[in-house]
């Protein structure tokens, strides 16, 4: 959780608890719950966020947690429709927590296919353009036609098949996870204070500054991409490549490019993460890859191209493979191990029941409305097994190369996975699901031989990190829910309908950048760096070490040590200094992608400091509304601009930066 949410959380916790209270005498049905006005906010909300994600996903691949932010969306949409509606002399249903909660849910499950339904990383990485950067059909590991092009039929059907699944994994659990482990689910609990918050006196005056400060910023970060949009006629022209730290720095990717995006993001994301991706990048471009492309014409032929894995590029790409496993594991394991002691402790705790009896009224009634409205076991048990039954005949007609029994034991694994990967969440707010899907990708690939490793590999890999990630996903929500009395059964309709929703606007969100833009250009601004992460995770684990290009294997090594010792650093040496370490996950990103995102980031990280020495308690209240509305202005500029690429309109003027001319 971050440090805005956290002062949020401290700001309106005692207020919470008395909202909690008072709204407990006024709980609507569950089917009240969920209204037509509500999905339709869901979708529009879901819609925007799809498209935004999916621009950081097919740009850096690093997507801040927005969740905080679509709650406080979805009260701004309803509050705005239901005064317009009181203008115009029309009587609306009042607008409760509730509802709320059900609109932040169905949004947060449409836009979290966006942001894990491989659209940057285990789905891109099938296509032919991905496959020839690979190395096309030139290694053992990446054979001819081992590539899939992406389809709007395909992609849907894939996302339907394998994504409701993990709704229903864990749903018999609910009471444990919840209630009985008390587990506390931070960004879950989070999203909770800042909406019982909303829905009280103080909260209603702080959610009117914050929609100002959303609308402000908002209309600022469309009219500024709008301008942007007219100097940007060729490639490399625009604001998007000034120089801003002169011209050395600007080939080696060290420019302030003016993308409201990642400084929202920026803001968003806490000063560790920002100050890591500045040093990945200082190390990378600025040390690392100068160094090495020296090499050229010893370390690696001097007539090969740049886009083959044994050049330049490869060590790239290996590289930040190696802090991204180093990292992966390390925090894997530590939550393998406080998952496994917290369990134990909670099954040896005599005293459980003599504390359910000290819990307080507002406890008793979350656990009475938690509990109330049931949701049968069979029910999830009967779904559980028609969705994986479905996925099983479905997915190795789609994808022969997975085979139909690698399938099966998935789906038979698949709830012991959900389980460890929920509990871990909800003691340290990690989802680990990609780590689960990397290794289910090196099995798989190494399992299935040369000829389908790689296909098999990477579905493998979506197949296992979709049910464990909306597994816990859902966890999440039902904190979120518990703490807002809001029914479980409504929150699980409503993730459902959420689901449906994504797995539609997910991909035609893809398609409006991949016919717009020229994306997977590793020169471009859409350069989906994880898909050729993810394949190249897929064709070693085929091929083994011999993929690598000369030297490489050494400077992994090194860069796995360096990950794991970071974690280890961070985790034992006192607050004061760990908290300095960086984090080589973060660090990993600029490796491949470039500096330039990375000192946007950093400067929305300065704005949150200098705002907070000035004024801490403004900036609590409005940093995540400033934030959105500057993601979401430059995010929906998205739209008009792909119209404007499809149709052939092409920017005005193109502005561009050369060296003055010496004689």
């Amino acid at each position: 959780m971050g440090s805005s949410e956290m002062e949020i959380e401290r700001a309106d916790l005692e207020e919470t608890r008395e909202g909690a209270g008072q709204d407990a005498k006024r709980i609507p049905p569950w089917r009240d719950q969920i209204t037509a006005r509500g999905i339709a906010a869901s979708l529009l909300i879901g819609s925007i966020y799809s498209v935004i994600v999916m621009k950081l996903n097919l740009t850096t691949g690093l997507v801040p947690n927005l969740n905080v932010s679509a709650a406080l969306l979805a009260f701004v949409f309803i509050s705005t429709w239901t005064k317009l509606l009181h203008k115009a002399g029309y009587v609306a249903a009042p607008f409760t927590r509730q509802e709320n909660t059900i609109i932040q849910t169905c949004a947060v499950a449409c836009y979290s296919i966006a942001v894990g339904g491989g659209f940057g990383s285990y789905l891109l990485g099938l296509n032919k353009r991905t496959y020839e950067l690979a190395g096309g059909g030139g290694t053992e590991g990446n054979p001819p036609g081992s590539y899939k092009e992406p389809g709007l039929d395909w992609m849907i059907g894939f996302l339907f098949v394998v994504s409701f699944v993990g709704l229903l994994a864990l749903v018999p659990l609910r009471k444990i996870m919840v209630i009985d482990y008390k587990l506390p689910y931070p960004s879950g609990t989070a999203t909770a204070v800042l909406i019982n918050g909303f829905h009280t006196s103080k909260g209603d005056k702080m959610a009117k500054k914050q929609v100002q400060g959303f609308t402000k910023f908002f209309t600022l970060s469309f009219a500024w991409s709008f301008f942007q949009w007219f100097y940007s006629g060729r490639e490399n022209c625009g604001f998007i490549n000034f120089p801003t730290l002169g011209l050395k720095a600007w080939k080696q990717t060290f420019l302030f490019d003016f993308s409201m995006t990642y400084v929202g993001a920026g803001m968003i994301c806490s000063h560790l993460v920002n100050l890591s991706l500045l040093v990945g990048a200082v190390l990378s471009w600025g040390i690392m890859w100068p160094l090495i492309g020296n090499k050229k014409g010893d370390w690696f032929p001097g007539d090969i191209k740049e886009s083959s894995m044994k050049s330049l590029n490869g060590y790239k790409v290996f590289i930040s493979i190696a802090l991204i496993l180093g990292d992966g594991l390390y925090n894997f394991l530590k939550t393998l191990f406080f998952t496994v002691r917290s369990m134990h402790a909670a099954f040896n705790n005599k005293d459980m029941k003599a504390e359910d009896k000290n819990q307080s009224l507002d406890d008793l009634r979350r656990n009475e409305v938690f509990i109330r409205d049931n949701i049968p076991i069979w029910v999830a048990c009967l779904g559980y097994t028609i969705f994986s039954v479905v996925s099983i005949i479905v997915i190795p007609i789609m994808f022969p190369q997975l085979k139909w029994y690698y399938v099966v034991v998935a789906y038979v694994l698949a709830p012991s996975l959900s389980f460890c990967n929920a509990y871990g969440a909800g003691l340290t707010d990690m989802n680990m699901a990609y780590n689960y899907g990397k290794v289910a990708l090196f099995v798989l690939a190494a399992m299935s031989g040369k000829e389908n490793g790689v296909v098999a590999g990477l579905i493998g890999c979506g197949l296992i990190k979709s049910i464990v990630s909306i597994s816990s996903d859902l966890m999440h929500d039902l904190k979120t829910g518990h703490l807002t009395l809001t029914s479980p059964r409504s929150m699980l309709i409503s993730q459902g309908i959420g689901t449906a929703i994504g797995c539609i606007v997910a991909p035609l969100s893809f398609f409006l950048f991949y016919k717009a833009f020229d994306v997977g250009n590793p020169d471009g601004e859409y350069k989906a760096p994880y898909a050729l992460i993810y394949r190249n995770m897929a064709i070693l684990g085929v091929e083994g070490f011999s993929a690598l290009p000369d030297h490489c294997l050494q400077l992994c090594y090194g860069f796995f040590t360096f990950a794991v010792a970071a974690n280890l650093l961070r985790d034992t040496m006192p607050e004061k200094l760990g908290k300095w370490v960086p984090l080589p996950m973060a660090m990993a990103v600029p490796f491949l992608v470039g500096a330039y995102f990375a000192i946007d980031m950093c400067v929305g990280s300065l704005i949150v400091y200098l705002w907070h020495r000035f004024d801490s308690t403004k900036a609590g209240l409005m940093i995540p509304a400033v934030a959105s509305g500057l993601i979401c202005g430059d995010g929906l500029w998205i739209l008009p601009s792909s119209i404007l690429a499809l149709a052939k309109i092409n920017p005005p003027i193109c502005m561009s930066f050369l060296p003055t001319k010496t004689t």
